[in-house]
C-alpha cells in the first residue's frame, strides 16, 4: 500500500503525458483516516469515469453499535451515507475542469425506497463508499493538477462530513434507522395477525404526478375503515393505527379517479422501506407480494399453464407450454404460475391492466359460449382455490365486472380517496344475484420443469479475436430492461422494479447464471436459491470478478425470478 504521498508525487510526474499514462495510478493509498482505492480507470475522458473507493474503518468512523447491529440497520445506514454523500459531491462535482467528462463526480441516486446498494457497503471491519469520478485531461492529455485538486482538496471534505459520526447529523441517522426498524416490526407482525398489508392512517398515497414518486401536496390523507382499523405496537414509534387487509381475497372498487389504483400501487411498494417523507413510510405489504398483469408478445418457456388453460384447439401441451409471442391470457396465466414459483404469498392484479377473457366470463358469455369449447379456465374460478389450497391471496382492483363481489372475503370502496368497508352490504346484495354454477377443472399444483439451456457464446467471424468467443456485454436501458449480448430482456411490466440499480443488477446476475450456472439440468428454482445465497453471502463480489463498482442494487428474489424467465433462450 503506498502513502497519499505518493500518490501526489506520480500525479506530478504524469503530467501532460498521453491519457493512458492514469492507468498507473490504479492501486490503493492510505490518506491518514481512510484509504482511497483507484479501482478502474477511464479509457479517455469521453469514456464512463473511472471507478474509486473510499475504505474507513469502523474504529475511526465511530459509528455506534445500534447503526450496525443486524441487516436493517446496516441498510439503512448506508442509505442515509450514501444520500448525505451525494450532496456533498454535488458541490463539487465539475469543479475541476477538463475536456469530456473531466471533473465529474457521482454516485447512486437514492429514491424513495432504501434499498441495499452496491455504492455503499458495510463490513465487519470498515465502510466502504463506492463512486466515480471523471479523470481531468485537456483532450486527451492528462491535466494532473485538476485531478490533485479533486483528491486532495474536495474528496477529504467530503469524505470528513459524511463518514465520520462526530461531524453528522445523528439526530436525523437515528430517526432514519429507527423508522427502518419500525417498518420491519410491522411487516413481521403481519402474519401473526392474520393480515397480508397495512396502510397507516395520516398515510399519503396520492404521488405528485405519474412520473414522480414524491408525495402529492395538499391530498387527502389515508384513513381506515372502522372496521377494518388495527392497532400496531412499534419499538419506536409506539401505537400506529390504520387499515389491516385480511388474508384471503380483496376486492378494491370505486368511481374511477376515487384513488382504486392509487392504494394498490402504494400496496405494490409496500414490499420496500420508504425514507421519511414519503407519505408511504407505513404502508407495508408482505414481502413476497407480487404485482402481475398481462403482457402482450412476452417471451414464455416451459411452463406448465394448464391450471389456467386446456385444450387448446392447436393441440399444444399447456403442461409445458412455450411461445415467443404470447397473448394477454397467457402471458397472465405463466405469471401467475411463475409467481407461484417464486414464492409468493400474495398477488396484486388490477382489472384495468389484466387480459379480460383471463379475469372473468360473465353468465351470458357461458351461455353462448360452452365449457368444453372455452380452454381458459378464469381467474374468477381460481381465486378461491389458489388461497384455499395454496395459501396465497388476492388483492384485485375491479372496475367493470360484478362477478368478483361474489368470492371476496372482503370489499373495500375508495370514496375520494378515503376506504369504506363495504362488505357486508355487497356479501347482501349478491345473494339477490347469484352467479350462474359452475365446475372448474380440478385444482392441481403446476410442475416446474423449467431449466435454463448451457449458454452456448457466439464466435467472432471477423476483426479483433476472429475465431474466439464473444463475450456477452451489457447494456442497460434505464429501469426498463437490458441488452446481454445481442438479446434484449424487457422488464418493462415488472412493476415492482424502483431503480435502474437493481435492472443493472438483474443483468449482471443473469450474466452470471449464462456464464456459471446454466448447464441444461439445473432448474430456474435451483438457479435463483444459488443467485441469491451468493448475494447473501459474497454481496456483489461473485458477480464482478472480485471487485465491486457503484451502480448497483439488489433485487428481490421475485424481480430475479421475473428477469431470468423473460429471457429468450
Amino acid at each position: 500500500m503506498q502513502s497519499s504521498a505518493d500518490l501526489q508525487n506520480m500525479l506530478h510526474s504524469i503530467h501532460r503525458k498521453s491519457y493512458p499514462a492514469y492507468k498507473s495510478l490504479k492501486g490503493i493509498y492510505n490518506f491518514g483516516r481512510y484509504l482511497f482505492s483507484i479501482d478502474h480507470v477511464q479509457g479517455d475522458p469521453f469514456a464512463s469515469p473511472s471507478h474509486v473507493s473510499v475504505h474507513v474503518s469502523h474504529k475511526t468512523a465511530g459509528f455506534p453499535e445500534y447503526c450496525l447491529k443486524d441487516s436493517i440497520s446496516r441498510i439503512t445506514l448506508s442509505d442515509q451515507l450514501i444520500r448525505n454523500f451525494e450532496k456533498q459531491l454535488c458541490r463539487v462535482t465539475f469543479q475541476a475542469k477538463g475536456s469530456g467528462k473531466s471533473g465529474l463526480i457521482s454516485i447512486s441516486h437514492c429514491g424513495q425506497e432504501v434499498l441495499e446498494r452496491s455504492a455503499c457497503e458495510i463490513t465487519d471491519k470498515e465502510i466502504i463508499m463506492r463512486f466515480f469520478v471523471g479523470f481531468p485531461a485537456n483532450g486527451r492529455t492528462i491535466n494532473a493538477p485538476e485531478l490533485e485538486k479533486i483528491l486532495f482538496n474536495f474528496l477529504p471534505s467530503c469524505v470528513s462530513r459524511t463518514l465520520f459520526y462526530q461531524n453528522i447529523n445523528y439526530k436525523e441517522l437515528e430517526q432514519a434507522i429507527f423508522l427502518s426498524e419500525d417498518q420491519d416490526s410491522i411487516r413481521r407482525q403481519l402474519p401473526e395477525l392474520g393480515l397480508v398489508a397495512f396502510a397507516a392512517d395520516g398515510s399519503i398515497l396520492p404521488r405528485e404526478s405519474g412520473v414522480s414518486s414524491l408525495p402529492m401536496k395538499n391530498s387527502i390523507p389515508f384513513v381506515s375503515p372502522e372496521s377494518l382499523r388495527v392497532s400496531l405496537t412499534l419499538p419506536h414509534k409506539g401505537t400506529v393505527t390504520g387499515m389491516g387487509i385480511p388474508r384471503g381475497i380483496t376486492l378494491i372498487v370505486g368511481g374511477g379517479y376515487h384513488g382504486k389504483s392509487t392504494l394498490l400501487s402504494a400496496l405494490e411498494l409496500g414490499v420496500y422501506n420508504h425514507i421519511a417523507g414519503d407519505g408511504r413510510e407505513y404502508v407495508i405489504t408482505d414481502e413476497s407480494a407480487l404485482k402481475l398483469r398481462s403482457e402482450d408478445g412476452r417471451y414464455i418457456k416451459n411452463v406448465d399453464i394448464s391450471l389456467f388453460i386446456n385444450d387448446l384447439p392447436n393441440q399444444k401441451d399447456t403442461h409445458c407450454f412455450s411461445t415467443d409471442d404470447a397473448s394477454g391470457s397467457t402471458s397472465q396465466a405463466a405469471g401467475i404460475i411463475e409467481g407461484m414459483e417464486a414464492g409468493s404469498k400474495v398477488f396484486l392484479l388490477d382489472e384495468d391492466t389484466s387480459a379480460t377473457n383471463f379475469m372473468v366470463r360473465d353468465s351470458f358469455m357461458q351461455e353462448i359460449i360452452s365449457r368444453e369449447k372455452e380452454p381458459i379456465t378464469p381467474f374468477l374460478e381460481r381465486a378461491e382455490d389458489l388461497f384455499k389450497k395454496v395459501g396465497i391471496s388476492t388483492i384485485l382492483v375491479a372496475g367493470s365486472s360484478g362477478a368478483f363481489f361474489h368470492i371476496a372475503d372482503t370489499v373495500i370502496q375508495m370514496d375520494s380517496y378515503r376506504p369504506v368497508d363495504i362488505t357486508e352490504k355487497v356479501k347482501s346484495i349478491c345473494s339477490r344475484y347469484p352467479l350462474n354454477p359452475v365446475l372448474p377443472p380440478e385444482f392441481h399444483l403446476p410442475e416446474s420443469k423449467r431449466i435454463i439451456k448451457k449458454y452456448a457464446p457466439a464466435i467472432r467471424t471477423h476483426g479483433h479475436g476472429n475465431g474466439k468467443p464473444e463475450q456477452l456485454k451489457i447494456k442497460v436501458h434505464g429501469k426498463d430492461g437490458f441488452l446481454i449480448g445481442r438479446q434484449e430482456v424487457d422488464l418493462r411490466y415488472i412493476e415492482q422494479l424502483t431503480d435502474t440499480e437493481q435492472t443493472a443488477a438483474l443483468a449482471l446476475l443473469l450474466k452470471y447464471t449464462l456464464e456459471n450456472l446454466a448447464d441444461g439440468h439445473r432448474t430456474v428454482s435451483e438457479t435463483v436459491s444459488i443467485l441469491a445465497q451468493k448475494l447473501k453471502d459474497e454481496n456483489f463480489t461473485f458477480l464482478e470478478h472480485g471487485t465491486v463498482s457503484c451502480g448497483y442494487a439488489i433485487p428481490r428474489m421475485q424481480e430475479i425470478y421475473s428477469c431470468l424467465n423473460r429471457y429468450r433462450q
